[in-house]
């Protein structure tokens, strides 16, 4: 069975995967990227190529070529480098996962395929388990996002018996607001030290409450370090001062949400704050409009959170 060296807790930045003004991948300031998730804001994990990653909207070369740089400006900085590698096409998932293994990732996760779509929990473990049989070396996380795949199959199903057909099997991401079907994957699941990654940011405090070990999202690319201090608060039992710092963040989801909130507003939104271009989202994703950036710039300032640069001037502003 394969084990990660170390287990995938804490908080997991989804990667933006940075363009150029003509719709092509920006690999050039990964490392930079990097620099800027340990540094400013404290995140060590990374999952690559998933929903904020654009990743289904990547050809095959591009999803690797955006893998191998993120393992490689990743080394000694990061603890672990997740790959997703969810295709609609067996075949193609399977190419990735291989690739995953051979460049050193730690760990591969999946989604369901969503065109031709499985309709039952043994169908789509019979997918899965072809697609970890590729990389039989790492850790296997199943993807569980049935807004976006339409396959409503409850991951509390999914994972009765699964370490017998995929032994690779670590555990979940779980970008669902079924706090019930949530739970009850944790409850049922007590002793196999599954990995239980909570996908939903804005709700991040309930998921701890309910046993989350940790939390993939995009947000955490931009605000990792206050979602931190939620975490250590939750952690010391301050429970007070832990649901005060999610209100604060959810301040901040709530607003970009009624302005139109989607993978494009978030690399607008990471180039303002980190002072790193991201660039423009491929197609048929339209780039944020100029409005929504001066919007979620006031915001930023309003409730004071990080440092970031001022798209104008290109300088940084403190408004901390």
């Amino acid at each position: 069975m394969a084990r990660p060296k170390k287990r995938l807790e804490g908080l997991v930045a989804a990667t933006i995967t940075p363009m150029t003004e003509h719709g092509e991948i920006n690999i050039s300031v990964i490392g930079q990227y990097v620099d800027y998730l340990v540094e400013e804001q404290g995140v060590t994990n990374v999952f690559v190529n998933g929903t904020t990653g654009e990743g289904l909207s990547l050809d095959i070369s591009e999803r690797q070529q955006v893998a191998e740089e993120w393992v490689k400006k990743g080394k000694n900085k990061l603890d672990q480098v997740v790959i997703h590698v969810g295709a609609l096409s067996l075949k193609d998932s399977q190419k990735l996962a291989q690739h995953a293994a051979e460049i050193g990732a730690n760990g591969i996760a999946v989604i369901a395929p969503f065109f031709l779509k499985p309709w039952n929990k043994d169908v789509l473990i019979n997918f899965l388990k072809e697609v970890a049989a590729a990389a039989p070396t790492l850790p296997f996380y199943y993807y569980h996002i049935p807004a976006l795949t339409g396959v409503k199959i409850r991951a509390e199903e999914l994972l009765v018996g699964i370490q017998d057909k995929i032994p690779t099997f670590q555990g979940l991401k779980f970008s669902d607001t079924d706090l019930l079907d949530f739970g009850q994957c944790v409850d049922q699941n007590r002793q196999q030290q599954f990995t239980f990654l909570f996908g939903v940011d804005e709700q991040l405090l309930s998921a701890l409450a309910m046993g989350a070990t940790g939390a993939v999202g995009s947000t955490y690319n931009y605000l990792g370090k206050k979602t931190k201090q939620m975490l250590e608060a939750f952690q010391q039992n301050d429970f007070s001062s832990a649901l005060n710092h999610q209100f604060h963040i959810q301040r901040f989801i709530n607003f970009v949400v009624k302005l139109g909130f989607g993978v494009s507003q978030t690399k607008a939104i990471m180039s303002l704050v980190s002072g790193i271009p991201m660039g423009p989202p491929r197609l048929p994703l339209q780039k944020a409009s100029r409005e929504f950036t001066d919007n979620a710039k006031a915001k930023l300032k309003s409730l004071d959170f990080l440092p970031f640069a001022d798209l104008n001037s290109g300088n940084l502003e403190a408004c901390d």
